[in-house]
């Protein structure tokens, strides 16, 4: 297909089920992949490999197409962002049904409307604050409607994460804004005026994190309501680079955990939370003694 027949597949309405063999096939469910033969190299490492389905959809000829996400992909959760590189689509007589013992507990899944990403540098110091506190909340039992992920330094894949629309994305980072070192701040930016955000985001990320809004506004217009968790740091590492956090940001890990945790929940209820969207408030969590 080229990319505007992929854009025309992409405009379709979703299919609720597809059934295969006489069983319905919904998204959720766990499938084998079974590529017809005759496929290229891809085709044969595909074959056999159990998969989940993150949707159905129509293209513009009416012939279904069923779109897969790897169980055992590393990256698993990008597809499931609808990323370029962890998905693959498939007719629906290349798919095979697991039987009914073979499929966990079914769970709808959602397209995620609330976006929690970690962002920093682990090698300068408490710059990897936004890290850990993502590898911290991953594990946890956050709504299926919150994705969360770990970019690092990866500011292009959150460029393109943040193509998918969702409804409020979180920024965690540390913050430098004159505030006692292991402060917990969390601060509403304006993601289509980056230019006037209040405090200072750091440097040393392969892209600078307001960068990334700019880039992303520019490629799919105007974001919707972005947020930051941020953290005080103590120090950023130096000239020579640091491994790891500094004492009074490591003790502000729990502590954005929950208030993170908390932000989710309160935007999920549509409560309000501080101002007005666009640069209208910051609220001190407390600092550290």
């Amino acid at each position: 297909m080229n990319q505007w027949e992929w854009n025309l597949l992409e405009d379709k309405a979703q299919v609720e089920y597809v059934v295969i063999g006489g069983v319905e096939v919904r998204t959720g469910d766990r499938v084998r992949l079974r590529p017809r033969d005759g496929g290229d190299i891809l085709d044969l490492a595909l074959q056999g490999q159990i998969a989940t389905v993150e949707s159905i959809e129509q293209d513009y000829e009416s012939e279904q197409h069923i779109c897969v996400v790897l169980e055992d992909d590393p990256g698993r959760d990008f597809g499931m962002m609808r990323q370029p590189g962890h998905r693959f689509f498939f007719r629906p007589l290349e798919i095979e049904p697991l039987p009914p013992e073979e499929q966990k507990t079914r769970t709808i899944v959602l397209k995620p409307t609330v976006l929690v990403a970690g962002i920093g540098n682990i090698f300068l110091g408490d710059d990897g604050f936004g890290v850990e506190v993502a590898r911290r909340l991953t594990p946890g039992t956050l709504p299926e409607a919150v994705r969360v992920v770990d970019f690092g330094i990866r500011g292009l894949d959150l460029v393109y994460a943040l193509q998918d629309s969702y409804e409020t994305t979180i920024l965690i980072d540390a913050y430098p804004h004159g505030k006692t070192p292991g402060t917990i701040s969390i601060v509403e930016l304006d993601p289509n005026e980056p230019t006037e955000s209040p405090g200072t985001f750091i440097e040393p990320h392969s892209m600078h994190p307001m960068n990334v809004l700019r880039m992303a506004r520019a490629m799919h217009g105007p974001l919707k309501r972005v947020m930051l968790v941020g953290c005080e740091p103590a120090t950023l590492g130096g000239d020579e680079g640091h491994l790891g956090l500094s004492e009074p940001v490591e003790a502000a890990v729990p502590e954005a955990v929950r208030v993170t945790e908390s932000l989710v929940r309160r935007i999920l209820e549509g409560q309000a939370i501080g101002g007005n969207q666009g640069l209208k408030f910051e609220m001190v969590m407390g600092e550290q003694e």
